[in-house]
């Protein structure tokens, strides 16, 4: 959540409106500390330096010993020098005065400079950051290592006071004819919202199926100051000072992200496609009980496609089938995917195909698919079944709804093998390898797994009633 250093230290009160508000709760502990810790400088050679590497400065003053950068630096605080190690030539030191001492780190270069996880563009920006997070870490270690006791995201207090607009502009914007100038405002102001305030909405939003997701957290450069959605503390450094949520945008320190509990709410601003989308996050993007693409496709084959010869196992056109994929991506539940655009519906169950397979996790997720091979490895029916059923209960909500939801259709398919000639053995072959794949990539584990993959495929069609 961006925040300018004036509205987020200055604890101004709650506005009427959400545009306008600012949340007067952000801790400025941590920021005060950033504005206090010293700032570098650069201790120039006074020579020339032969064989100097053209990605350091004048700051680099080729062989010495520790006891010559010491000297050099003169006990200034935040003094800072390159050397290369007379006992391993080739190799380089930050020498870094803080805290009344002198601190030696090994100093590496790929493109940019590092002495750890961070990269840098210049030796300036890494000394720096490295200064603030010395000074914050030994003046706030305490403080720090409390940072996720008491945090803000657990009751939202700020969050609480605009849950009941947020939800009747969401529910207003779904009930109202769509006019313009009424859409762009209404997600003006959406925007403007932080990700932990359209959390809360979305959560008592009725119409939103709850299902959990985990956060997607990458390491994020800020530009500008920021707090934590979590603990509401300032996320100190130059670059890569937290993590940002790339599905809902959530915002929060590294340590933070491990308390965070797993109710991401994609944005579905951030979702770029709906092909090669995880499932879950794609349902929960669009408020849907199951990814469009699954009940646009399957509406589609029963009105027009159960009695055709071959549904499932006869192929699309290859370039067909792709335009359908662009057509979703692009267009999302608006794509027409109707008889007068595609006659042949051999591509729609191409492309429903192919978005399974396409799915980063399998619908049979990795984390379950040893156990339902397992259970299809039991000798006696009604064992077998019971075990099925218990492996199903393991599976991801979005994923169990739409497993049941394929199954449910792929059992109509059979209703009318006198015509398509498909039972349930047969669209078990298909779809066995589509919709549950080994977590290693081992052609030898996939083609000794085929039998059962067909098998539990199968046991799903003909018992769907029963176990789902």
């Amino acid at each position: 959540m961006a925040a300018s250093s004036n509205s987020s230290l200055s604890g101004s009160s709650v506005s009427s409106d959400a545009e306008e508000y600012q949340p007067p709760i952000w801790k400025s502990y941590l920021y005060q500390l950033q504005q206090e810790a010293p700032r570098p400088k650069r201790i120039i050679c006074p020579r020339e330096v032969e064989n100097r590497p053209k990605y350091y400065g004048r700051e680099f003053h080729g062989i010495i010993s520790r006891e010559q950068a010491d000297e050099l630096l003169g006990g200034v605080e935040g003094a800072y020098i390159l050397r290369e190690s007379q006992r391993q030539p080739g190799c380089y030191t930050l020498a870094l005065r803080f805290g009344n001492q002198t601190l030696n780190y090994r100093l590496f270069h790929d493109g940019k400079h590092f002495v750890g996880e961070k990269r840098f563009e210049s030796i300036h920006d890494l000394v720096t950051d490295g200064l603030i997070t010395l000074y914050i870490e030994t003046k706030a270690a305490e403080y720090i290592s409390k940072m996720t006791t008491n945090p803000i995201y657990e009751h939202i207090g700020y969050a609480t006071l605009l849950r009941e607009k947020v939800s009747r502009k969401l529910s207003k914007s779904k009930n109202e004819p769509r006019k313009t100038n009424v859409t762009h405002e209404e997600h003006t102001t959406v925007d403007k919202i932080s990700s932990l305030v359209r959390r809360a909405a979305l959560t008592h939003n009725d119409n939103h199926f709850n299902y959990e997701k985990t956060h997607n957290f990458k390491v994020h450069t800020f530009r500008g100051p920021h707090w934590c959605e979590y603990c509401a503390n300032f996320m100190w450094g130059l670059i890569a000072q937290g993590v940002r949520c790339s599905d809902c945008g959530l915002n929060v320190h590294k340590q933070c992200s491990k308390h965070v509990p797993n109710d991401c709410q994609p944005d579905l601003k951030r979702i770029k496609k709906v092909y090669c989308c995880d499932l879950t996050t794609l349902v929960k993007a669009h408020n849907t009980q199951r990814p469009m693409v699954v009940d646009i496709c399957i509406r589609e084959i029963e009105a027009r496609g159960l009695k055709s010869e071959g549904l499932y196992r006869v192929s699309g056109f290859t370039e067909h089938i792709e335009d359908v994929k662009m057509a979703f991506d692009r267009d999302g539940e608006k794509a027409d995917i109707s008889a007068n655009v595609y006659p042949d519906i051999n591509i729609i169950t191409g492309a429903l195909k192919l978005y399974f397979r396409d799915l980063p996790i399998p619908v049979i997720t990795y984390d379950t698919y040893s156990k339902f091979i397992d259970a299809a490895k039991i000798s006696n029916a009604d064992e077998r079944l019971e075990a099925v059923h218990e492996v199903l209960m393991l599976l991801p909500p979005a994923h169990y709804e739409t497993l049941r939801y394929l199954m449910i259709h792929l059992k109509k398919v059979t209703m009318n093998e006198k015509d398509n000639f498909m039972n349930a053995e047969n669209l078990g072959i298909v779809f066995g390898p589509t919709l549950m794949r080994p977590p290693e990539d081992s052609t030898l584990t996939t083609l000794h797994d085929m039998r059962y993959q067909k098998l539990i495929v199968q046991i799903l069609i003909e018992n769907e009633d029963v176990l789902f």
